[in-house]
């Protein structure tokens, strides 16, 4: 306990990184202010009340966990941040097929920048999309009673256009705390801000449940024991895509002058889980999407029973979020790590796989082993994710079960590694003990 106070103490006392870290809680701080200011024009009495059952144990639920609350407070900050993670897995799809996105990420700064400018262009197309959605099918017919939670007199086109074009600020305005997070505070920016939005809903979890306990619809002992189960399940999958697999690469002797160089033995360290939580976000966002379509149709008899099959709990959602997911982990892991740059360098530095030759088929061999190893690994991350669908299906609340296991536990724990390691970094730099003695804290690289 004694060398984590000094480490806090040499934390604020590093002028940089006590400036950073005030810097991200005062940003932070904005996020969650946004998600309490209710768009202009709705009872906020009324709507307290009638959103209490809108955002049960479904997917409105899960949606208003990653925006913090603020999708049931109708704030202006609603949408959350998923618009923009939206516009960057389809920016970076495209890059992996369209050839003037692979032209841009071969300009170096320049192309990046376009890409960031055009991934800010399809926010906000995705977010008035999103918008127009959610007031016009989850807003709008909202009532208690028969009393409207938007009053009728003002219910029309004018309302509906400043309430999406308020709520498109929001997403912009939250893209742009992110990106001034990321890069004059301390830690990615946007995955801090789902951090964030996800915690904040731990009190009210708790609140619910213990509610549904005394009313004795719930059963203390046995979530206790359902929940204590999913989350070693959880702890030792990801302990599992925590390993790896080590390639030994040899490096020739060259006698340049009187040194030697080479003549030694060197390993590649491939991780069974190379895209971290990234997958599951990006998978995640996707699946918001349907459910805002359908919400354009609340009358549509038949697209109402459609939207039932992507219902949170729903067998259809778990089976394509879980393919999904295994998709997302090899795009991601195709862009995080790159046989072919590995062989080149090797093959430049004078090194080989015993056995291989260098060059393609080297690059080849590598591509095979991380195919292999990423197989286990997407499939662990898809069983993370929908562990919490199946485990509300034995009593446990959709709200806790989503809190405490899959993807917000997963994501709460890589974000959270993520960003002391960064800390970590300014400490050891300046010549201060980290965390941990050796200095190597482990996270998991590759935010938004």
């Amino acid at each position: 306990m004694g060398k984590i106070q000094d480490t806090f103490r040499n934390i604020f006392k590093i002028h940089e990184l006590r400036q950073r870290i005030l810097y991200t809680l005062a940003l932070l701080f904005i996020v969650r202010l946004g998600s309490h200011i209710t768009l202009p024009g709705v009872d906020s009495y009324l709507l307290s009340e009638a959103m209490a059952n809108k955002t049960g144990d479904n997917l409105l639920g899960l949606y208003d966990l990653f925006a913090g609350g603020a999708f049931s407070n109708v704030a202006i900050f609603a949408l959350g941040i998923m618009p923009y993670i939206s516009a960057s897995i389809i920016i970076q799809l495209a890059g992996a097929v369209v050839p003037y996105f692979q032209k841009l990420q071969r300009e170096g700064e320049e192309g990046r920048k376009k890409i960031t400018q055009l991934t800010r262009y399809g926010t906000v197309l995705i977010s008035a999309f999103q918008g127009i959605g959610i007031v016009t099918g989850v807003v709008l017919p909202l009532s208690v009673n028969g009393v409207p939670v938007v009053p009728a007199d003002i219910q029309g086109f004018g309302f509906v256009l400043q309430s999406v074009i308020l709520m498109t600020a929001g997403v912009v305005f939250m893209m742009w705390l992110g990106e001034q997070i990321t890069e004059k505070g301390i830690g990615n920016g946007i995955s801090l801000i789902i951090f964030i939005n996800i915690i904040n809903r731990f009190p009210f979890a708790i609140l619910d449940e213990v509610r549904l306990i005394s009313a004795g619809t719930r059963n203390i002992v046995i979530e206790i024991i359902i929940l204590a189960f999913m989350v070693l399940i959880i702890a030792g999958i990801v302990l599992v895509t925590q390993g790896t697999r080590r390639i030994p690469v040899q490096y020739a002797k060259r006698v340049v002058g009187r040194k030697v160089y080479g003549g030694v033995t060197q390993y590649i360290p491939l991780r069974v889980n190379t895209a971290g939580v990234m997958p599951i976000i990006f998978a995640q966002a996707i699946m918001f999407i349907p459910s805002t379509v359908l919400s354009f149709f609340p009358n549509n008899e038949f697209m109402q029973s459609f939207a039932s099959h992507f219902d949170y709990t729903s067998f259809t959602y778990s089976a394509v979020y879980a393919i999904m997911i295994v998709f997302f982990t090899y795009f991601y892991t195709a862009i995080a790590f790159n046989p072919q740059d590995v062989a080149e360098n090797m093959k430049k530095q004078g090194g080989f796989v015993p056995g291989i030759r260098p060059g393609k088929q080297t690059a080849d061999f590598i591509d095979n082993i991380l195919t292999k190893i990423t197989l286990p690994g997407s499939i662990f991350l898809a069983i993370i994710a929908i562990l919490p669908a199946f485990i509300s299906r034995l009593g446990v609340s959709g709200s806790f079960a989503s809190f405490f296991g899959g993807t917000s536990l997963l994501i709460m724990v890589g974000v959270a590694l993520d960003t002391l390691q960064q800390v970590e970094s300014h400490l050891l730099m300046r010549h201060y003990d980290g965390f941990m003695k050796s200095g190597k804290m482990k996270g998991r690289r590759g935010g938004i």
